[in-house]
């Protein structure tokens, strides 16, 4: 009787402890939740991507450290070997994007979580998306113009084609119509639109801002016309993080949370932005604070919610075209749990 006695008063002391751990209290340095006990390094795969702006403002101004949370960001020459250290545990967050590859690397027992929204499209205003040869405005005034004409795209079954096979779609084309050009090097993208060997490109910024400078392309339409809902890249975790480390993640989730909500509000709403657009240059390649102010910018949702219809739309498409080897469980590669549960802690972003 008295083991049992015991037993059940460390029980009770520890759920009293988990639920005072994540009660919201205004004298905690968050505001919020109350710091670890103990500094804990969160290891994040990123390598200076513009999608990672809310871990870079999160870092920044000190909403990790709020926590007791310290960064260390890391990089990998490649997903297949990022993947699998993700999986082991060695990293806790990482980036990724919609290939075959990665969903073969699910299907093939690499688990890890896909957890939270690092790259969608902002209406009217996409960072990945379709341009023209400059002197070819006259001549392609609409998608279905593109019929026979020559379109860099920069990998095949990966996000990038799928995206553009829904312009094609859009368009009232087939692969057929058009020729077809894999340039895997962006930049290689610009030269040849400079010796016209190509008419269009799916580019990416901030190449889109600097191609028009150099009146080599122009926009052409946007990608919202024909994907408003396509998923570009997604934040990664660790199973064990995620599942097992739950105080750290809970709060990882809320710091990164408050860094995309700031970055909203800069780039969305002009508010601090001069300030956010310091962190990005400090963080990203593009170290131009003018050219950040032209840019069309990675949309980030400030409440982490991904299209996750659409990830099992780019899933289908892979699977079609005979690029996916195993089954992908999406209820289990999918867990926007610790995402949900930070929004319940800071509130939901409404503007």
């Amino acid at each position: 009787m008295l083991s049992f006695l015991l037993l059940t008063l460390v029980l009770f002391g520890c759920a009293s402890s988990n639920q005072e751990d994540e009660v919201v209290s205004e004298d905690a340095p968050s505001g919020d939740l109350a710091p670890l006990e103990k500094k804990t390094t969160v290891v994040i795969a990123e390598d200076g991507a513009a999608s990672g702006a809310g871990f870079y403002i999160a870092e920044e101004k000190g909403y990790f450290d709020d926590y007791n949370i310290d960064i260390k960001f890391t990089t990998f020459a490649n997903s297949d070997d990022m993947l699998p250290a993700l999986a082991a545990g060695e990293v806790d967050i990482a980036g990724g994007v919609s290939t075959a590859s990665f969903f073969n690397a699910i299907a093939q027992g690499i688990d890890v979580k896909i957890i939270a929204d690092k790259g969608h499209y902002y209406d009217g205003n996409s960072y990945f998306s379709f341009v023209i040869r400059e002197d070819l405005q006259e001549e392609i005034k609409d998608y279905s113009d593109l019929k026979g004409k020559r379109i860099a795209v920069s990998s095949r079954n990966a996000v990038d084609d799928y995206i553009f096979q829904r312009m094609l779609e859009h368009a009232g084309l087939t692969e057929d119509d058009v020729e077809f050009v894999l340039m895997s090097d962006f930049g290689n993208m610009l030269a040849a639109m400079g010796n016209k060997s190509i008419d269009a490109a799916l580019q990416i910024e901030p190449l889109i801002t600097q191609g028009e400078s150099q009146n080599l392309h122009v926009r052409f339409g946007d990608a919202t016309d024909f994907a408003p809902d396509a998923q570009i890249a997604m934040v990664l975790g660790s199973p064990s993080f995620i599942e097992e480390e739950t105080d750290v993640s809970l709060r990882f989730m809320a710091a990164y949370l408050k860094g995309v909500r700031d970055y909203n509000d800069a780039f969305l709403y002009d508010e601090g932005l001069d300030e956010v657009i310091d962190i990005m240059t400090k963080h990203t390649a593009l170290k131009d604070p003018g050219v950040w102010k032209k840019v069309g910018v990675t949309g980030l949702d400030p409440n982490g919610e991904m299209f996750v219809d659409d990830i099992k739309k780019q899933f289908e498409m892979y699977d079609a075209n005979d690029a996916i080897r195993g089954d992908v469980d999406f209820d289990h590669a999918i867990d926007t749990s610790m995402t949900e549960k930070a929004i319940e802690v800071i509130g939901r972003y409404e503007r």
